[in-house]
């Protein structure tokens, strides 16, 4: 008899946070990369500090939330919260060393050679490079700045989440040694222009060392003995119980203020700091030794994204690519004609987001439309998609729009717009008690002359016309019957208690969606099992999902092949002899983030294929409010199975999971040199083109490859 195997030893999973972090190596390995411009190594370097800032304030706190409170259960990797901590700050440090080792050793000389300087210390500056420095602080910096001295009377001030401050040491002749702080305005550019040493040099010096050089200016009478920036990172993790919330609007409000001072879980210091000092802003924030990061150079590195767009360096980043238009839709003709003649794939940013916004516009002032409905997690400060809602809403249509006012660190943004709409006159619904509104749904109810009609908007991305510039997802236009009764039930169960009985198309979490997953998995399985191919590719941003990695372990160990294509984290493990043999892992990471949901089935030939807003993660599966939806039109699967297909090619910028857990990038040896981006690229190039070309007798040769 076969002896069963346990599918859920801890063994078989890797850690989450330990995971993200791996992807943060791959985000650096772009920036490691030389056959990438130095303009795009800089930005590459910037997100993985910004990224870092935010696991830290978000997954670290949570973590350290746990540790309080004692809670000893084990993860899926069979990890307490402490032993995580711990794991994750010796991980942490060798990715920051590493981080530092590239701007340091790679990324510096290469800007110099490029005629690009940012000054290591104001000692470094000439006379006039000094004299401009210093007048450029009392003219512009001087009147911003509030120094604190820190005595009996005196406490030490709130230190604000991820500020940059200045620490300094101070004596005043026989006196005691005193500590001072100062916060380095984030109201003022931290990169400052100064004189090169020739007309060819563009020449820069951090705000923090422009204070540094005249912090005595700051503390007349003073010695000044020492000073050192510092940068703290607090718990910036919103907690507070919804059903005990009277009114929500005004408890995420009163929870952002508190944000600023939450705990403080990260000290930044310059590595040469004086112990004293450093033993003081320990001792003042209740930081831990672990705790404590010595930062190799300028602290936090999210200002080398400002670098990106520098003037006369064109040559040093990619050329713009400009999203092109979708060859089913003509600008300015009526959307919902053209939608009425067959489902329309949208793929961002490859292609427009012009569409989407034009869908809600027309609608807003279409004399035939009588209700838009639309949920919105994440959208741009001057969304045109709001300003287009609320006109509708002017207009006398009935508009209900469901803001989520939990999508992290956008809460604030969505209240100020939430308002906005609520005094345009449309229905606003503030989320669900328990759940986070993550789908991406819009729905436009038109009369028409053979009755009402419903045209339905269902993306794997957010309604944000800035981020649609550099995310890449899908969406569909369809005004199928079936989908649209789907929209009506979301927007009903949202707005109320109307759970319907059934569903058409649409498969929703937290309902039906995990079950829906997993039995699309457990059907290829049973093909496998009774000799039939059965092949599944899954394509989203992260996979954690203990249940979901179990089911495709099962399938794995029956002979599915299965195919993944996942961003950032992967609790997964490939490779294990009899688990997971027929399993693959690759992570693209390019100029785009990848952030587009795809799942294909070969369902023994009857191929089915979904797209949607939900990842693998027990978050998206239980806690969410996501959709998944079928793509039926066969051109349309086509289009979407060719999304997967380049993508399983990539030898580029694909990095593949090995046994040992590590990521590595293709063996390009022998093989074709393909980038998924670079390719999607250029055939959306071809593809507006070529319908304007049809009769006309030319021939359409692509511009210059897309770097």
């Amino acid at each position: 008899m076969e002896k069963e195997i346990d599918f859920t030893k801890p063994e078989y999973y890797e850690n989450r946070e330990l995971s993200w972090l791996k992807f943060e190596h791959r985000i650096l390995n772009e920036a490691r990369d030389k056959n990438i411009p130095l303009l795009e190594r800089l930005k590459f370097i910037s997100i993985t500090s910004s990224n870092l800032d935010e696991f830290f304030m978000v997954r670290v706190a949570s973590l350290k939330d746990m540790v309080h409170a004692n809670y000893k259960k084990r993860d899926i990797a069979g990890m307490t919260a402490l032993e995580q901590l711990e794991e994750i700050n010796k991980k942490t440090k060798e990715l920051v060393e590493q981080q530092y080792h590239t701007y340091n050793r790679s990324l510096v000389p290469l800007m110099q050679a490029n005629h690009i300087r940012i000054v290591d210390s104001f000692e470094e500056l000439s006379g006039e490079q000094g004299t401009f420095v210093d007048q450029y602080f009392m003219e512009n910096v001087y009147p911003v700045l509030t120094p604190m001295a820190v005595d009996a009377s005196r406490p030490f001030p709130l230190i604000r989440n991820k500020s940059l401050n200045i620490a300094a040491l101070l004596k005043k002749k026989e006196d005691d040694i005193e500590f001072a702080t100062v916060q380095v305005p984030s109201v003022l550019p931290r990169m400052v222009q100064i004189p090169g040493k020739n007309e060819e040099e563009k020449c820069f010096i951090l705000l923090e060392q422009v204070i540094e050089k005249n912090i005595d200016k700051l503390f007349l009478n003073y010695e000044v003995l020492c000073a050192y920036p510092y940068r703290v990172m607090r718990n910036a993790d919103l907690s507070f119980d919804e059903d005990e919330a009277a009114d929500l609007l005004k408890e995420i409000q009163k929870q952002l203020k508190m944000r600023q001072w939450g705990e403080v879980i990260r000290l930044e210091v310059e590595h040469d700091i004086d112990k004293k000092l450093l033993n003081i802003l320990k001792a003042e924030l209740k930081v831990a030794n672990q705790d404590v990061f010595k930062i190799n150079g300028p602290i936090d590195l999210t200002f080398l994204m400002k670098m990106y767009g520098l003037e006369g360096c064109e040559h040093l980043r990619n050329k713009p690519y400009i999203p092109q238009r979708v060859p089913e839709i003509t600008p300015g003709e009526n959307i919902f004609e053209t939608i009425k003649k067959g489902d329309i794939l949208l793929r961002h940013p490859y292609q427009t987001f012009d569409p989407v916004v034009d869908f809600i516009r027309q609608a807003a002032t279409d004399p035939q439309v009588l209700a838009i409905k639309q949920t919105l997690y994440r959208v741009s400060g001057n969304s045109p998609i709001i300003a287009s809602l609320a006109l509708a809403a002017e207009n006398g249509k009935q508009v209900s729009v469901l803001v989520e006012l939990k999508a992290r660190f956008d809460e604030e943004n969505n209240i100020v717009w939430a308002k906005k709409l609520e005094q345009a006159g449309c229905h606003v619904i503030y989320g669900l008690v328990g759940l986070k509104t993550h789908s991406k749904i819009a729905l436009v109810v038109r009369k028409e002359e053979a009755g009402i009609r419903r045209y339905v908007h269902l993306g794997t991305g957010n309604y944000n016309d800035s981020t649609a510039k550099l995310y890449t997802d899908c969406g569909i236009f369809t005004c199928n019957e079936a989908i649209g009764e789907d929209a009506t039930a979301v927007f009903n169960m949202l707005s109320g208690y109307s759970e319907p009985p059934s569903w058409n198309k649409l498969a929703l979490a937290p309902i039906w969606l995990r079950s829906k997953f997993e039995k699309l998995i457990r059907r290829e399985m049973k093909h496998a099992k009774a000799g039939r191919p059965a092949h599944i590719i899954a394509k989203m941003n992260s996979l954690c999902d203990e249940g979901i990695i179990k089911t495709l372990y099962e399938a794995s160990a029956a002979g599915v092949k299965i195919e993944l294509i996942v961003r950032g984290i992967c609790s997964l493990k490939v490779g294990i002899p009899g688990v997971s043999e027929n399993i693959q892992v690759r992570s693209i990471v390019g100029n785009f983030l990848e952030h587009s949901r795809i799942f294909y089935f070969l369902n023994d030939g009857e191929e089915e294929l979904y797209m949607g807003s939900a990842d693998w993660m027990p978050r998206n599966l239980d806690r969410r409010v996501e959709i998944l939806f079928p793509v039926l039109d066969e051109k349309l699967q086509k289009k979407v199975k060719h999304i997967l297909d380049v993508e399983l090619s990539d030898t580029l910028k694909a990095h593949i999971l090995q046994q040992d857990g590590s990521y590595e990038k293709v063996d390009k040896r022998g093989k074709v040199l393909i980038s998924s981006q670079q390719t999607f690229c250029e055939e959306a190039i071809r593809e507006a083109v070529l319908p304007e070309m049809e009769g006309t007798g030319r021939v359409f040769i692509p511009a210059e490859p897309i770097e």
